[in-house]
């Protein structure tokens, strides 16, 4: 790249993957054309894409977040004060947050349920496996 500020050529993915500037324009492949898609079919398509991602992210992030321990180890039990999501069998978008108030730890020391009071002031009991924990940056 040149430092001339008049030039215009930018870094591209191409640049990175054959150390050449993209010169032409791509030939479409007339074996292999792309989908005619209707409005109907392409808005069903951003869906279906948007569930996907959703569902991906409910099942993979909120797992690392999620500190679970194996047996031998100690994990931290959820404490009053901290700040949980909690996970409903609907959209993510429209999960709350919710404050701990309360813990109610087993026989075994170990919290198994916890009081929350969500933001618009409701209280609810909930099991620990439908709530995560957000990490804290302070």
């Amino acid at each position: 790249m040149s430092s001339d500020p008049n030039d215009l050529q930018t870094l591209t993915a191409r640049h990175f993957l054959t150390m050449e500037p993209l010169v032409t324009v791509p030939v479409p492949d007339p074996l292999h054309p792309g989908p005619r898609l209707t409005l109907q079919q392409r808005w069903t398509l951003v869906q279906h894409i948007q569930k996907h991602f959703w569902d991906r992210w409910s099942k993979e992030y909120l797992h690392t977040i999620s500190v679970r321990s194996k047996w031998g180890k100690d994990k931290c039990n959820l404490e009053p004060g901290d700040l949980v999501i909690i996970k409903e069998p609907t959209p993510p978008l429209t999960w709350k947050t919710a404050r701990v108030m309360e813990v109610h730890p087993g026989e075994d020391k170990i919290v198994r349920v916890a009081t929350v009071r969500t933001a618009n002031r409701t209280v609810i009991k909930r099991p620990v496996v439908k709530l995560c924990r957000l990490p804290l940056v302070l």
